[in-house]
């Protein structure tokens, strides 16, 4: 599968103005119960060459990387509730009319108090000791009344990497919130954010499985950071696209005409009975050989989410998900050439960890786990990422001094400590390399972490 190629995209800044404004009716549901059907990783992907990340750049200066949720969460004395609603399945041959879909102007004054506009400023002093102010405008929607707000990972990025950085939150009234970072997962580019407020407008969660193509959708956002609270239309134009990110990151889209420019990011996509069915993210922008293209965007079915988010508004993070305590690094093709298969390299082993428990040591080359093939640090991400969860056990197939062997591994939970833990670890190994040897050699490739 080829990857799609990311840019960044900059303009002058987030001007739109509000105007007066009523709100209407807010639009009906019902708590939900938890989902536990994995997100689907299936379908084709197209090469293409130029995939713009719809969060809007101002100053040049921000940075761009983006899941079932309950009705009531867990905590007892929680008043947290998300909304989701049955619509009729559209037919494909002949359409019942059973169902009432909403026109465009209703459907937008029924969410308009639902979407909110992003914008993370981040303040830097220069190399002539100037001190200079950036931001990355996006989008977003009201998913609780007590208000968590959900976003694409890559508007919220740089707040995820720097706490002193400022998250406001606009709604199309005037109101303005300073926003806390709940939580986010950038391999699913998601995020979740809680201002202080009650009585707010939540959306209501659709069925992005009930989707098919050439259903109209809609979407509301905040293109170029200044367009404020622009409605769009368009249709589902394909399902199941997956789409690589550039950063080891490979989502399942759906793919649809609606106009999806840079502040688009992290809005809401709606069917046309008005339910939440996708997180707009991303657009199509030119093909592998120069041709410029149109009318081509990418969203996140909201099924594929929905425990994502409600991981993140439980914990701050996805629980569940597999770790090795691990760094690995490509096979180069010059050593492939000596007969050095190809394979994950395993660079450091975390003390305690999954790894060093199962045996593994640096110089091994992983090149199986159970019954799928790696050939590159990808593959083994893809194959954790798809197949495995904390707790589970597998069994790695690893080259070591040109002889093959098995290992068994059992999978600990990737979270802040057992990552921070590697991090820590594999610093103070780089110092002691640097000390004795006066230098440390990095492989010329991307390192990851598992």
């Amino acid at each position: 599968m080829s990857d799609f190629n990311f840019y960044n995209s900059e303009n002058d800044g987030y001007r739109g103005g509000f105007g007066d404004y009523t709100d209407p009716i807010p639009t009906s549901g019902g708590p939900v119960a938890p989902d536990s059907k994995p997100p689907k990783k299936k379908g084709n992907a197209k090469r293409i060459a130029a995939l713009v990340l719809a969060c809007a750049l101002v100053g040049g200066g921000a940075g761009v990387g983006g899941a079932a949720l309950y009705g009531k969460l867990t905590q007892p004395e929680s008043s947290t509730t998300i909304y989701e609603e049955e619509r009729p399945q559209v037919q494909t041959v002949v359409n019942s009319n059973k169902g009432q879909p909403m026109t465009p102007e209703a459907l937008y004054a029924a969410n308009l108090p639902s979407c909110v506009g992003i914008t993370v400023s981040t303040t830097s002093v220069n190399i002539f000791g100037q001190t200079t102010t950036s931001a990355a405008s996006g989008s977003g929607f009201v998913l609780t009344q007590d208000g968590y707000i959900v976003t694409n990972y890559h508007v919220i990025e740089d707040a995820a990497n720097d706490n002193s950085v400022d998250i406001q939150v606009t709604f199309a009234n005037g109101d303005k919130y300073t926003a806390k970072l709940v939580g986010g997962e950038k391999d699913n580019d998601v995020a979740v954010l809680k201002i202080e407020a009650a009585g707010l407008t939540p959306v209501t969660l659709g069925d992005s499985d009930k989707l098919v193509v050439g259903e109209s959708v809609y979407t509301i956002g905040n293109p170029l950071g200044e367009l404020t609270y622009s409605l769009t239309n368009g249709i589902v134009s394909a399902l199941d696209r997956l789409i690589s990110t550039g950063d080891n990151v490979t989502l399942n889209m759906l793919q649809t005409n609606c106009d999806i420019n840079p502040g688009n990011s992290g809005g809401p996509l709606f069917d046309s009975y008005g339910n939440v069915i996708g997180i707009t993210t991303a657009k199509y922008t030119q093909s592998s050989s120069g041709v410029s293209a149109e009318g081509l965007g990418f969203a996140i079915p909201i099924n594929d989410v929905k425990d994502i988010i409600a991981d993140l508004i439980e914990h701050g993070y996805v629980t569940g998900k597999p770790y090795m305590g691990v760094q690995v690094n490509t096979v180069s093709s010059e050593a492939q050439r000596y007969g050095i298969p190809a394979g994950a390299a395993v660079e450091y082993v975390a003390e305690g960890s999954a790894a060093e428990k199962a045996g593994l040591q640096e110089g091994d080359i992983i090149t199986a786990i159970d019954d799928t093939a790696i050939d590159s640090p990808s593959a083994l991400t893809a194959a954790l990422s798809s197949n495995y969860k904390a707790g589970d056990t597998a069994t790695l197939t690893v080259i070591r001094s040109q002889q093959e062997m098995k290992l068994t591994i059992t999978f600990d939970e990737k979270n802040a400590e057992t990552e921070a833990n590697n991090q820590i670890q594999q610093n103070t190994q780089q110092e002691q390399q640097q000390s004795q040897n006066g230098y440390y050699y990095q492989w010329p490739f991307g390192n990851f972490h598992w």
